[in-house]
C-alpha cells in the first residue's frame, strides 16, 4: 500500500490528527470526573477494583495520547522543513506518510474505542 500525499494533504491530516487526540484527552478527564462520582456513590470492592482498572487504563491512554501527539507533530515538522528547504512547487510534491504512523493512529483509535464501550457499559451497570 503506497502511503504518499501531497505535502499539504500530510500536514493537514497530521492537524486533524493532533486535534483528535486533544478531543480525547479531553474525554479521559471526563472518564476520570466519572469515575470519581461511581467511587462516591458505589465502594463495594469488586467496584472499587474495576474502577483502579479503568484508573489505570486512563494513565496509560493519556500517556499514549501524549506519545501520538509527539510523533506526529515530528512528522509535521519534516513536512514543514521540507517545504521551507525547497518552496517551489511544493503543493505539487508528495511524501511518505510512515505506515508506522498511520497504524499507530489506527491501533489508538481502535483500543480507545473499546475502552470508552467497556467504561459506558462499567457505568450503566454501576449506576
Amino acid at each position: 500500500m503506497e502511503n504518499k500525499a501531497y505535502l499539504t494533504e500530510a500536514h493537514a491530516k497530521m492537524i486533524e490528527w493532533v486535534k483528535e487526540l486533544a478531543f480525547y484527552k479531553d474525554e479521559l478527564k471526563t472518564f476520570q470526573n466519572r469515575l470519581e462520582e461511581v467511587v462516591k456513590s458505589n465502594n463495594k470492592p469488586e467496584v472499587l477494583a474495576e474502577v483502579e482498572h479503568f484508573q489505570n487504563q486512563f494513565i496509560r491512554q493519556n500517556e499514549v495520547v501524549d506519545i501520538l501527539r509527539h510523533e506526529f507533530k515530528q512528522f509535521d515538522n519534516v513536512i514543514t522543513d521540507n517545504v521551507v528547504s525547497n518552496p517551489v512547487a511544493s503543493d505539487h510534491r508528495k511524501i511518505e506518510v510512515p505506515s508506522t504512523l498511520i497504524d499507530q493512529h489506527d491501533t489508538f483509535l481502535k483500543i480507545y474505542k473499546e475502552l470508552k464501550e467497556d467504561f459506558e457499559k462499567f457505568l450503566a451497570k454501576t449506576f
